[in-house]
């Protein structure tokens, strides 16, 4: 069947000279990597994050879940892009664990942490796209504690912190009692959504419902072996062409920005192997807000007023930069970030067309991973003021 969802160390690297107060490469990447984790737990109050834990079910029976899974993970981001919630910045941060495995290890519950909290989209397609399945013990509760116990939840109740877990096993398993990781959510304000993968009448009788009811979360049943539908629109072909464009606006700095620069080539392959409409759909993911790599990427980086361009070491840069003047180097970086919004502009004002041909020509499809994960995230955004306009 063809048919979704680490944070980099930033690497801002000073010329070393002969100054004694200047850092070497090693102790500015020690420094990098500690700003950075300050970064991710400090609290911007005029920033509002949807913290999304996805605890997904690798037992032999899910292949079709994985499968709906990587094909519908940039829709659901480019959904969640429209969000709003007055003039607040919003921050998408996903999560990924794997649980019913009988390849993980049995005494951490069969349970795997395969990526913590990012909003990496390259990394998060990444690693959804390595998930293999296997037999297992699936443990729900056991996985439910163990996300709100290892990820960096906001302390602050105004962002949406939601977990989803999707199986198809009795709820009840394992050595953690459903009803007491359900306890240990309420007091973090973590709602629990399920997502049942069978019938629903079937998945009420095993719990599952029950496991979201405890934290006035979503159930839904889904059926997790139909194909993602892909709709083709006259507009596809121009919006992959200027997919290409787009990605020749990204300047990759750092000693693992080729690296990432090639990453995202491996990202924009995954999504082809679906289909072209679902390339697409990556496309507007790399329009929008959501899309930021400011790790690797230069036009990215300068964004944040703290980057020096000046201190990039000259080694760290492209080779066809590494002999550029700062004057020179700060003008490429110009030139090269007007050409990627006049880029990103086009594709969006095509995108509102495209949708409006999806709209016109698709049959409404309650029975999919995205619908499940789409409706209760707008619901219990609701809650806490944000809205979803495009």
């Amino acid at each position: 069947m063809k048919t979704f969802f680490t944070w980099s160390m930033l690497s801002v690297l000073i010329t070393i000279s002969c100054n004694a107060n200047h850092k070497s490469n090693s102790e500015l990447a020690f420094q990098n990597e500690k700003n950075h984790l300050i970064e991710t737990t400090k609290t911007d109050p005029n920033t509002r994050n949807i913290q999304v834990a996805l605890l997904l079910d690798t037992s032999n029976s899910m292949d079709g879940l994985i499968d709906q899974a990587k094909a519908q993970l940039w829709e659901i981001v480019n959904e969640l892009s429209y969000a709003k919630c007055g003039h607040n910045t919003i921050k998408l941060e996903i999560a990924l664990y794997e649980y019913g495995n009988d390849g993980l290890p049995s005494q951490e519950g069969f349970i795997r942490q395969v990526l913590p909290f990012s909003n990496d989209l390259d990394e998060i397609s990444k690693e959804l796209f390595a998930l293999t399945t296997n037999g297992g013990n699936e443990y729900c509760g056991k996985v439910i504690t163990t996300s709100i116990n290892q990820l960096n939840w906001k302390k602050n109740n105004d962002h949406l912190k939601l977990i989803f877990i999707a199986g198809n096993e009795p709820f009840t398993q394992g050595p953690v009692n459903y009803k007491d990781a359900a306890t240990d959510a309420s007091e973090k304000d973590i709602t629990i959504n399920t997502i049942f993968c069978g019938n629903f009448r079937q998945g009420i009788d095993t719990m599952w419902k029950h496991g979201a009811d405890l934290t006035r979360g979503e159930y839904s049943a889904i059926d997790h072996n139909r194909e993602t539908i892909h709709i083709a629109t006259p507009y596809d072909d121009i919006i992959l062409e200027l997919n290409n464009k787009l990605n020749g606006t990204y300047i990759y700095y750092g000693h693992r920005g080729a690296q990432k620069r090639e990453l995202q080539a491996e990202q924009d392959h995954n999504a082809r192997s679906y289909s072209p409409a679902n390339a697409v759909s990556r496309t507007i993911s790399k329009s929008s807000g959501f899309y930021k790599n400011k790790s690797w990427d230069l036009i990215d980086a300068v964004e944040d007023e703290s980057f020096e361009v000046e201190k990039v070491a000259k080694e760290e840069l492209p080779v066809e930069l590494k002999d550029k003047s700062e004057k020179e180097l700060k003008q490429y970086i110009a030139e090269k970030s007007n050409a990627r919004k006049e880029i990103q502009g086009k594709i969006n004002d095509l995108n509102k067309k495209r949708m409006q041909y999806i709209k016109e020509n698709s049959k409404k499809d309650d029975s999919n991973l995205e619908t499940a994960l789409l409706n209760a995230i707008k619901k219990q955004g609701r809650e806490k003021s944000f809205s979803w306009e495009n």
